[in-house]
């Protein structure tokens, strides 16, 4: 029932964390660690990439070939060219031939392996998070590990596969893909190699490009076909920094962004934002916050800030604006800001605009000022044109956040709209760690309704039994708890809700441009958080990802949320708020809901639980059960024209079509692995398909493997067929 995500647990009671003989906060010095790294200013070995790939220059803007116009701006109504659908993101299709009526008599089409699964003598780290794009006749994919391949969208044959040969070392926390970017070329003539070609980044921080047609190396495209993306980062080990989000291409610059693992130190790898030329995988620009007016790749011995706000989300671009919209997370040591300059804390956890064509911001929007909560941005923006009151047409942005909030910002300026305010609201306390004050502040949208329980209460508490109840109720009692933002503690844990696991996720929303209706599954689930101070953070073995882990530590010093914050005074210990003798929650379900939103009235349209206990129960047993009571979930949905919204994502392992107006379950399949990916759909030769990646989640604990489900209606109930088929050959 339970995700795995930081499952280690708050240190007992007895034991009070952090405070001196006196009984104040101590606040101990952050070298008092036997894992203190040096200070950003030394000078540090340049990392190897596993490629041993050589540097090919730079480019100046003023020199970039015009780009022709791409697939993803205006795909073929049958097509789903970008991982959001369109260069708009916003997951919506406008096929017709699934409808309320039909959508029982969907059947699976084929099932396609990719062949990437865990080795069976190392720890599973697979949760693939794949959504095909489909160009044509043809899906282009990658698998976990960052394989590209191209399967008939039709049959489920492989046309080809390319092998990207990323190491098992190279996986941070988790072993994803998410998606890869279709690419038109303007300097190759049609025809020939590399034309059109296929591009992603990898785990182990490589920007690689394809032909399309052939899945050869371009050889034209960086070193024979891949981009050195550690050049400039500095000393880090495999599986500190790695990209697992298609780079979108914006006015022909290949955008990349790179997650930095959470947790391990203040002085961690850089999370600069930079631009490649997709022609010649050249670099083109650099966005370093501390170095704001130096957008060049740094010198020999000379590295990009380290431990800046890193962005690991997917990205989204307007080319008619020039713009790329960047969500980023927070600097290195999410749980501690003291030690973040004024430019780190300007810019994270926001939607940063910056020049496609040199790397300039030109406006910020920040969602929660000086995170120290990990509220860091992990859902792809929407953009949409939206009519106000007064009949003005405005190209706008949708920023869903883990907090629930939803903001609408005119994405020219970066400034809410007027039917959308947004109201700072005062914090319920300053801080409750000396040296590291908190905003007094928020920001709250006002024009959406929020996704989420406001706050938890001691009657939420929930369990299977009084006894589990009453345990969740004494828990409840021995935090602190005074509302969303309260202030991390070091004297005893403090509740973190909705959690960084909460709102809306890497999945997104999905937005119907012609209603107007905004869809969004959300997660409602608590985290039982608490600094430590940093010798009682090396007596519990947390250790950043560099220092060589004890054999019987396994994995738990490196679980995601659970950290060292090396150079930091302080760790940090993160677990679920649950009951740990049945693996339940202590909050009341549903945990999860997906929720349809009219944006034209702001009004909820229909809300329900997302997910069954038919695979959840105490103890991680499947109850069987239909029950709809709200599992977790992570992935995305899709909406259609034909008024039917597919969803997987929730941990009871089912594909499920939605009647838009209403919310109900039409149809449901079992798929043989957990859903969480982006379900998606396309139309070839007159026939509608759909298609999520069953892949599974070791964070969320189902079922592992390697299947891409498609789905179709058999050729008797296929209405308008002829319709698709002439609108495919556009």
């Amino acid at each position: 029932m339970l995700p795995g995500r930081a499952r280690a647990q708050v240190p007992p009671s007895s034991e009070v964390l952090g405070l001196d003989s006196a009984g104040n906060p101590a606040h101990p010095s952050a070298q008092s660690s036997l894992y203190t790294s040096t200070p950003p200013t030394t000078p540090q070995p340049a990392s190897v990439n596993p490629a041993h790939l050589p540097d090919i220059g730079e480019i100046p803007a003023q020199d970039l070939p015009t780009p022709v116009p791409q697939q993803s701006a205006h795909p073929a109504p049958g097509d789903w060219a970008a991982y959001g659908a369109s260069d708009a993101q916003n997951r919506f299709s406008p096929l017709t031939q699934i409808t309320p009526e039909n959508v029982g008599r969907l059947r699976r089409a084929f099932i396609y392996h990719t062949g990437s699964l865990p080795p069976r003598d190392k720890p599973n780290k697979w949760a693939a998070e794949t959504t095909p794009i489909k160009i044509g006749d043809s899906l282009y994919l990658c698998s976990a590990m960052n394989d590209m391949m191209r399967v008939d969208a039709t049959t489920g044959r492989e046309i080809w596969h390319y092998h990207a040969g990323v190491g098992y070392d190279s996986i941070p926390y988790t072993a994803a893909c998410k998606g890869v970017t279709y690419f038109t070329s303007s300097q190759v003539p049609q025809g020939e190699l590399c034309h059109n070609r296929v591009i992603e980044g990898t785990l182990d921080a490589r920007l690689i490009a394809v032909d399309a047609a052939t899945g050869k190396a371009c050889p034209m495209f960086g070193h024979n076909g891949q981009v050195n993306l550690m050049q400039g980062l500095g000393w880090a080990v495999p599986g500190t920094v790695s990209m697992t989000t298609p780079p979108p291409v914006v006015n022909g610059v290949a955008v990349v962004n790179h997650e930095v693992l959470d947790g391990q130190r203040r002085w961690a790898p850089s999370g600069v934002i930079r631009g490649y030329d997709a022609e010649s995988g050249k670099f083109v620009w650099a966005w370093d916050v501390n170095n704001p007016d130096d957008h060049h790749q740094p010198g020999p011995g000379k590295f990009y800030s380290r431990g800046t706000p890193n962005s690991w989300a997917a990205m989204a671009g307007d080319d008619k604006l020039g713009l790329v919209y960047v969500p980023t997370g927070n600097s290195a040591a999410d749980y501690y800001s003291a030690m973040r300059t004024p430019a780190e804390n300007k810019v994270s956890s926001a939607i940063v605009a910056l020049d496609a064509r040199t790397g300039e911001p030109r406006w910020v929007f920040q969602t929660v000022h000086k995170d120290v909560w990990d509220y860091d941005m992990g859902a792809q923006p929407t953009l949409f044109d939206y009519k106000d009151k007064d009949g003005q047409t405005i190209p706008a942005l949708l920023v869903p956040t883990k907090r629930g909030q939803t903001f609408v910002i005119d994405r020219r300026t970066g400034k809410p709209l007027a039917d959308f305010p947004v109201v700072e609201k005062p914090v319920p306390e300053p801080s409750r760690i000396a040296g590291d004050p908190r905003s007094p502040t928020q920001p709250w949208s006002v024009g959406v309704p929020r996704l989420g329980v406001k706050e938890l209460t001691e009657k939420q508490m929930w369990g299977m039994s009084p006894l589990d109840q009453l345990y969740c109720r004494i828990k409840f009692r021995r935090a602190h708890y005074k509302g969303e933002f309260t202030p991390p503690s070091l004297d005893k844990p403090w509740i973190e809700f909705p959690g960084y696991n909460g709102g809306t996720d890497w999945g997104s929303v999905a937005y119907d441009p012609k209603t107007g209706i905004m869809l969004a599954n959300w997660n409602n689930t608590p985290m039982y958080d608490q600094l430590v101070t940093r010798q009682t953070a090396d007596r519990m073995g947390l250790r950043p990802n560099d220092v060589p882990q004890p054999a019987a530590s396994g994995e738990s010093s490196l679980a995601e949320g659970n950290g060292a914050m090396a150079d930091t005074p302080y760790g940090i210990v993160v677990s679920p708020f649950w009951n740990p003798y049945t693996e339940m929650l202590c909050n009341q379900p549903p945990y999860g809901m997906i929720t349809a939103i009219d944006l034209k009235n702001h009004k909820v349209l229909w809300q329900h639980p997302l997910g069954t206990a038919r695979a959840n129960g105490p103890w991680n047993l499947p109850t069987g059960l239909p029950l709809q009571i709200g599992t977790p979930n992570n992935g995305g949905p899709v909406v259609t024209a034909g008024g039917v919204a597919f969803v997987a994502a929730a941990t009871d392992n089912l594909l499920r079509a939605l009647d838009m107006k209403t919310g109900k379950v039409l149809w449901s399949d079992v798929l043989p692995g957990g859903g969480q990916a982006n379900v998606m759909t396309y139309g070839v030769n007159g026939k509608q398909y759909v298609a999520v990646m069953a892949g599974g989640h070791h964070f969320m604990r189902t079922p592992v493997t390697d299947d891409l489900v498609v789905y179709a209606l058999p050729d008797e109930a296929q209405p308008g067929k002829g319709q698709a088929a002439e609108a495919d050959k556009k």
